[in-house]
């Protein structure tokens, strides 16, 4: 048999029981202080009533008189019965100073001894007390009835029974209790419409499963990978996970700031503040290329923006070596068709009979193709910068441009240390030679310098062109993302810069650029050298080179 557990009450209904206990209790105290304290006042009250009557009642000089006549009970006993029903008390009692009753609302009680303390009236004093006599408990007030000498001819007691006032504090309290009832009436008639909003908000989930979705909510933040940041409606940062931390290099206290305060670079700080969506921009910071995508979140009006952050930094210096990899086939296959134009040239020459004009035809190809590698190795001996500049070379004769590798300094093998890897190199020098490339072709002449040297303790690559040259308006814009003085074409321009000056700062490099001696650009990036078997190699310790 299979039991099924009540479904625990959501937490608009929890909400709306509490809030009905809580004004019933307020009620509940509200009434109970009020029929104390009106009972009290009430109790006051008739005291008041009653000492004012029975005083009333002592100064009457029929009274008086009627006390000193032969039969006091015949005329006072019509005179107090007159007196309670004009004045709304429930007796009136007159004794003698014995204490033996002249009237009283009860005639067969007439002629015994009053039930309460006279001692005080006895001594010339009127007094209020709560007593249960006859009529059962009363608050009644006994006075003195005193001839012009002070003597006491008599005692009045008049009294109110403590039972018509608590049914003059009932009927308040039940009036009380009325609107009360009408006032928590109305309280659950509000708390439950504001609780069936509430309702709605939190899509009728309860207070546990809210919880439960929370928990789950927490622990999907940290686990992903990917970067994710909330903003609110004011652009300050509502929730940042670990990823997002990461990738952007912003401290975990940064929830609560404005994102013109985290110290982000312009274009990021641009789109994260942007009011219209972003969809895969690549954005970078410091040290790493992001994809960002941003996505208003609105219910009627603006409320914040989710912003997500991949790491593309990795696959983009993949892209740039496929980049190289693609122009080196690129190289070889127009070089395998130049070397079948010369191949077939020479067979040609030889079917004609003219074998020494192949010979010296073939002889003067391999020369010239021997003296460019030559002279790209002797200048850059080190192989992935001598690889990439031979196809460079290569791609740049294509585009009708001549690629010329300094002799200028040099660098020989196994002198970069380990804390520069050449996928940095290959970003940084590819990248350098592709913009001089472009801004050379079509220009007379059409060359592009490149200059590998070592100083003492850095890494210095130079790369100048004949074109137009950059703005010096321009010379502080170049390196940022977007920037660039061609047309977009379908992958985007403005990539290339801001990836080299990405990668020189990760090594706390140097970038700069100015005019060359010959018109165009001249770009100079200077690398730190740290370890100490570099150090030594650059010196010229031929012992430790290989140790760099």
């Amino acid at each position: 048999m299979r039991i099924s557990l009540p479904r625990p009450r959501s937490l608009a209904g929890q909400l709306l029981a509490m809030q009905a206990v809580l004004i019933a209790v307020v009620v509940a105290g509200y009434a109970l202080f009020t029929w104390i304290s009106d009972r009290g006042q009430a109790e006051a009250a008739a005291g008041r009533q009653a000492t004012a009557v029975a005083r009333s009642v002592a100064d009457a000089p029929s009274v008086r008189a009627a006390v000193l006549g032969p039969d006091p009970r015949a005329q006072l006993q019509p005179y107090a019965l007159r007196v309670m029903r004009d004045t709304g008390v429930d007796f009136v009692t007159i004794m003698d100073p014995r204490g033996i009753r002249w009237t009283h609302p009860d005639e067969e009680q007439i002629g015994r001894r009053f039930r309460g303390n006279t001692a005080p009236a006895l001594k010339g004093e009127s007094f209020t007390e709560t007593y249960t006599g006859t009529l059962g408990p009363s608050v009644r007030a006994v006075t003195p009835i005193e001839d012009d000498d002070k003597r006491i001819l008599g005692l009045v007691s008049a009294g109110i029974k403590v039972e018509a006032i608590s049914a003059r504090v009932q009927d308040q309290v039940t009036a009380l209790l009325g609107v009360a009832a009408g006032a928590l009436t109305l309280g659950a008639i509000g708390t439950y419409v504001i609780n069936g909003r509430l309702r709605r908000h939190t899509h009728g989930m309860n207070a546990a499963e809210l919880s439960r979705m929370h928990d789950y909510h927490q622990a999907a933040l940290h686990a992903v990978r990917e970067g994710l940041l909330m903003l609110d409606g004011a652009y300050r940062v509502a929730l940042i996970n670990d990823g997002g931390q990461e990738l952007l290099g912003v401290p975990g206290e940064a929830v609560g700031r404005s994102v013109a305060d985290l110290g982000l670079p312009a274009p990021l700080t641009g789109a994260l503040l942007a009011s219209e969506p972003r969809v895969d921009e690549v954005h970078l910071t410091a040290r790493r290329v992001l994809v960002v995508n941003t996505s208003p979140v609105s219910g009627g009006e603006r409320r914040g923006t989710v912003v997500t952050l991949r790491d593309v930094t990795e696959l983009q210096s993949l892209m740039g070596e496929l980049d190289s990899e693609r122009g080196f086939s690129q190289a070889l296959r127009s070089q395998a068709h130049e070397a079948a134009n010369r191949l077939h040239t020479v067979v040609s020459l030889i079917e004609l009979g003219r074998a020494q004009e192949a010979v010296e035809f073939a002889t003067a190809e391999l020369e010239l193709a021997q003296a460019l590698t030559d002279q790209v190795v002797a200048a850059v001996s080190e192989p992935v910068l001598a690889a990439l500049l031979l196809g460079k070379t290569a791609q740049a004769n294509e585009r009708g441009v001549e690629l010329v590798v300094s002799r200028d300094g040099g660098l020989d093998d196994g002198l970069l240390p380990r804390t520069l890897p050449a996928r940095d190199l290959v970003t940084i020098l590819g990248n350098l030679v592709d913009n001089a490339v472009d801004a050379a072709q079509g220009g007379t002449p059409a060359r592009v310098t490149v200059t590998v040297r070592r100083d003492a303790r850095e890494l210095v690559l130079c790369v100048s062109d004949t074109g137009t040259g950059v703005d010096p308006a321009h010379a502080g814009l170049v390196f940022r993302r977007g920037f660039s003085t061609k047309p977009s074409g379908p992958q985007g321009r403005g990539l290339g810069l801001a990836l080299v000056q990405q990668a020189v700062a990760r090594h706390e490099g140097s970038l700069s650029v100015a005019e060359a001696d010959g018109g165009g650009a001249r770009f100079v990036v200077r690398l730190p050298l740290r370890t100490g078997a570099g150090v030594a190699a650059l010196a010229g310790d031929p012992d430790r080179r290989g140790d760099a």
